[in-house]
């Protein structure tokens, strides 16, 4: 999910009358709605039964707009999930520099599990890498002059500064700094976090949720994702003073220059690092749901636009006020139910597109992106032939929305299709207000970024009450139980979002060309995509 910070926008109330009669249109969308986010659902946590009852519900509505099955002859994908959860709290020495120290778990270190293995029994030299980033097109490579075969990384919890918020973002990646790390030969990562990572989720924050389950996929051969070299641990400042003794770096030198956002000095330490750690692996079947609107021209019903959103939520969590259903209105059941009438209006029109589409419902977003990931890499078509995604994402209901951002749009071709379908309908296709949040790597629609497929998520706008409401959402009700039915959503808001979406998806599926990333665009570039000549 994307993650915004907004703050100081709270007042106003909706400018929309709750209790005006529903149109057809409007009570179908409220229906879905309704299903999916009931506490009978129990939040759609992904692997559970109940997630299963909501993508059951999703087939059968695709199924009832005229979609046929999409996922080689049925409706749902299998993805299988593997989770680790930790038994019990870890050790963690060390030695090296002066008598032999036993790190404190909590206060100098903490874990944020990944699913490596069901136990790590490690020690060897550390290696301080800077920030573990490796980018020949930026000129970055902060194992220049190292050697970390055989030895565990030490390296910044945040990428480094100075790169557009989007750019470093992605370079902040923990799973792919920890399989740069892997590639070089390292056995295990250490996180430290940074005068960044201190400042939004220190590590005091984390450890509240040490324990919680790490989730990946396993493909086909039944193997986990490769998540590169395990992370043994998230080293506050305190423990990264202890792990740094006695060594040629200093670090406060380092703390500051990464403060300050100058180049970081990187080499070997003085420690050697050991650590037992144990975790309880399982392993839960899910599904993403596929629905295809096979498309009517010869030529081009071989190509696929994907129009996606998740179907999951984060289940049963703490109570809050007596309730413990995270029940997930906003997030995402009404992007699904989006997606569903999108489905609908195809089939009311009764012209097929061009272009086949592909309606995925995807699972474990909550987890990591985790079944985008999967169909992304494993769609039920020809990977080549997926020539766009448009993602629906908690598009925030609450008001008449005025304008709308898609993220990704200014980096390929679908930005223009975007802006020109948002305004038949009478809306303005803004930029993010929010850069900072690097929203386009952190929804489903990046998963098909990474492979080189053009993207975009779409949701309402800043203007007029969309700021005020945004920040009153994210505050109040984003993962709590609070996200339920009973919001102040304006359903007409939400006809006008399936109305754009319907637009966009129609003018990519009958369009003569597929869409191509802007010429040198950094993504477009990295990923091998179409681009423009």
């Amino acid at each position: 999910m994307r993650t915004l910070i907004l703050a100081g926008l709270l007042a106003t109330a909706p400018a929309f009358a709750a209790d005006a009669p529903l149109s057809g249109e409007e009570a179908a969308l409220k229906a879905h709605v309704a299903y999916l986010a009931s506490d009978a659902l129990r939040g759609r946590e992904a692997g559970t039964p109940d997630y299963d009852k909501a993508a059951a519900y999703v087939a059968e509505r695709l199924r009832a707009a005229g979609l046929e099955p999409g996922a080689k002859g049925g409706w749902f994908q299998p993805v299988p999930l593997v989770v680790a959860k930790p038994a019990g709290e870890p050790v963690m020495t060390l030695t090296g520099a002066g008598p032999a120290r036993t790190l404190v778990f909590g206060t100098d270190y903490t874990l944020r599990s990944t699913p490596a293995g069901a136990s790590i029994d490690l020690s060897a030299p550390v290696v301080f890498a800077g920030y573990g980033v490796v980018d020949p097109a930026l000129g970055l490579d902060d194992y220049r002059g190292l050697d970390v075969r055989g030895k565990i990384v030490a390296m910044f919890y945040s990428g480094p500064k100075g790169p557009p918020s989007e750019v470093a973002a992605h370079l902040g990646n923990r799973a792919d700094r920890a399989r740069t790390a892997a590639a070089r030969g390292a056995l295990g990562v250490v996180f430290i976090e940074s005068s960044q990572s201190r400042g939004i989720i220190p590590v005091s924050a984390i450890h509240r949720n040490w324990d919680a389950r790490a989730v990946t996929w396993a493909g086909p051969d039944g193997r986990p994702r490769d998540g590169g070299a395990p992370t043994l641990a998230v080293m506050s400042w305190e423990g990264a003073a202890k792990l740094f003794a006695g060594s040629a770096l200093n670090w406060t030198d380092i703390l500051a220059a990464d403060t300050a956002g100058r180049a970081v000095p990187t080499g070997a330490l003085a420690a050697t690092l050991a650590t037992r750690q144990a975790f309880a692996l399982t392993r839960l079947p899910s599904s993403n749901v596929v629905g295809l609107l096979r498309g009517s021209d010869p030529k081009l019903r071989g190509e696929y636009v994907v129009l996606s959103g998740h179907l999951d939520h984060i289940g049963v969590t703490r109570p809050v006020n007596g309730d413990a259903i995270n029940n997930g209105a906003m997030d995402n059941a009404i992007g699904i139910a989006s997606m569903i009438e999108v489905a609908r209006r195809f089939q009311a029109e009764g012209r097929r597109p061009r272009r086949s589409i592909l309606f995925v419902a995807v699972t474990a977003e909550e987890k990591g992106l985790i079944g985008s990931d999967y169909f992304a890499t494993y769609p039920t078509v020809s990977k080549s032939s997926v020539v766009a995604n448009v993602n629906l994402d908690m598009p925030i209901l609450t008001y008449r929305f005025r304008d709308l951002v898609a993220f990704g749009a200014d980096r390929s071709a679908i930005g223009p299709v975007v802006a020109t379908a948002a305004r038949a309908q009478g809306f303005a296709l803004v930029r993010d207000p929010e850069p900072e949040q690097a929203s386009f790597v952190r929804t489903d629609h990046y998963s098909f970024v990474r492979q080189g497929v053009p993207s975009v998520s779409l949701v309402p706008g800043p203007g007029g009450e969309g700021a005020a409401a945004t920040a009153r959402f994210l505050q109040t009700n984003y993962h709590k139980p609070g996200d339920q039915i009973d919001q102040p959503i304006d359903w007409t808001a939400g006809v006008n979002f399936v109305r754009v979406n319907h637009a966009i998806a129609r003018a990519l599926a009958d369009a003569p060309d597929r869409p191509r990333w802007v010429k040198g665009d950094y993504f477009g570039t990295l990923y091998k995509g179409p681009m423009a000549r």
